[in-house]
């Protein structure tokens, strides 16, 4: 399984889906990490009813950092912010837990190809950096969305209290 999942984050980072800049955005964040280098830019077109109808990045990164953002723009299109939300507190629930909890496949669905960066935690930030970036774009910009935002983002009820 472990072969099979380098193979898919392999694939995703020698040929990113979604790869380059949109013309005519109505969203966009660009951020970059100085310790390691990676550098995101994410352009969102939102559809009439405010789902992504398409989202791109372009940047540089490691193997992990381009994959998971190449996986990523697959997974959101048709999503609303809500979803996306939604799924990155289960992406990042993932990729900072324990190695050895389980993990739902169910809820996490193909994301589950970097269940991995569980045993590297340098590798969380990479894995991370372009979902941050189109969370701060969806949001508008100004919202940073930090990982002890991620730790809190499910009230006891269960829900999420994001915007």
């Amino acid at each position: 399984m472990e072969e099979l999942y380098r193979e898919q984050i392999l694939e995703h980072y020698k040929r990113p889906h979604n790869f380059g800049v949109l013309e005519h955005p109505d969203l966009e964040f660009q951020d970059n990490n100085p310790f390691c280098g990676d550098e995101q830019h994410v352009t969102i077109r939102l559809d009439d009813e405010g789902k992504v109808a398409e989202v791109n990045f372009d940047g540089k990164g490691c193997a992990i950092s381009k994959s998971s953002a190449s996986l990523m723009t697959t997974l959101l299109k048709g999503k609303t912010v809500r979803d996306a939300e939604n799924l990155f507190v289960q992406f990042h629930r993932m990729v900072t837990s324990n190695p050895d909890a389980p993990i739902d496949e169910k809820a996490i669905g193909k994301l589950a190809v970097f269940s991995g960066v569980r045993e590297l935690p340098v590798r969380i930030k990479g894995a991370t950096h372009s979902w941050h970036a189109v969370l701060r774009a969806l949001r508008g910009a100004g919202e940073a969305v930090t990982a002890e935002e991620a730790r809190l983002a499910r009230c006891r009820c269960g829900k999420w209290r994001g915007v």
